[in-house]
């Protein structure tokens, strides 16, 4: 899973850190967020194949090949990095696509760049704050981070991301991948989510926002009855299961992903976009 998949590869800075991304494509926007640990590259199929879309996948502060400062990392700050991109870039509003953390990002982003957001794109994600018991588990996360560093994070986490019927050079990619996140990353990840406010009351006041909802059938994060709840709550939002795919569904059944996205998207009005 190299940068040959994404040749478009460049750094710009924003907010005082140098953000990787990738820029393909004319046309309307849609902005891809990856997960924790993660990075762009996860996207590359989906960056790959909508053409017609001008896409763009930036590897988020202290993930992949973006700046890991010590510090600094909340929901709202990964939110005004896309935001100050998406200026730097000259677009105006996009489309967001976005997989779990992704997903408390674009909520935040929704709170405060709102007038921004054409279309909403939710992957295995959650929208209520943490429970007391999670927050101590990501607590115990960062101690071991910042005793150990980040190895042996991409060992625990790869098996419990794809499901079980993944195949081996799939496991060794997403493990790669999550390689590459460096301890500050993974500190500040973890606090911003544990810290992160409850955004169901917001997913009401989504009516004029069209929102389509994807869940990997093999997901083991997220409880698929709590993503269909989320459906339930998002006025006019559409809700559908991902086949052969864990937490990681662009990753693991990108051609389904692809397909949904697509449909999805040719109804949104390309003038709302760009």
């Amino acid at each position: 899973m190299s940068d040959a998949a994404t040749p478009d590869f460049r750094h710009v800075e924003v907010n005082g850190v140098r953000l990787a991304y990738n820029d393909v494509g004319e046309g309307p926007t849609i902005l891809f967020i990856h997960g924790f640990m993660l990075d762009r590259t996860m996207w590359r199929s989906q960056v790959a194949a909508l053409d017609g879309w001008r896409r763009i996948a930036p590897d988020l502060r202290g993930h992949g090949l973006s700046e890991a400062p010590e510090g600094g990392y909340r929901m709202a700050t990964y939110a005004d990095d896309l935001a100050a991109l998406l200026d730097v870039l000259g677009v105006r509003r996009t489309v967001l696509c976005r997989l779990s953390m992704g997903g408390y990002i674009a909520f935040e982003f929704l709170r405060r760049h709102r007038d921004r957001v054409a279309g909403l794109v939710i992957m295995d994600a959650r929208a209520a704050a943490d429970s007391p018991a999670r927050r101590a588990r990501r607590n115990a996360m960062i101690a071991r981070a910042l005793d150990s560093g980040s190895e042996g994070f991409a060992d625990e986490l790869t098996p419990k991301f794809l499901a079980e019927s993944a195949p081996g050079v799939m496991k060794r990619q997403l493990r790669e991948m999550m390689e590459r996140t460096p301890p500050n990353g993974i500190v500040g990840a973890l606090e911003a989510m544990r810290d992160r406010p409850d955004s169901r009351p917001l997913l009401r006041t989504l009516a004029s926002v069209p929102c389509l909802l994807l869940i990997g059938e093999c997901d083991a994060r997220v409880p698929r009855a709590s993503m269909q709840a989320m459906a339930g709550q998002i006025p006019g939002a559409r809700f559908a299961v991902i086949p052969d795919a864990g937490h990681v569904a662009p990753f693991e059944n990108p051609a389904a992903v692809i397909s949904r996205l697509r449909e999805f998207l040719d109804e949104i009005s390309t003038d709302s976009c760009g």
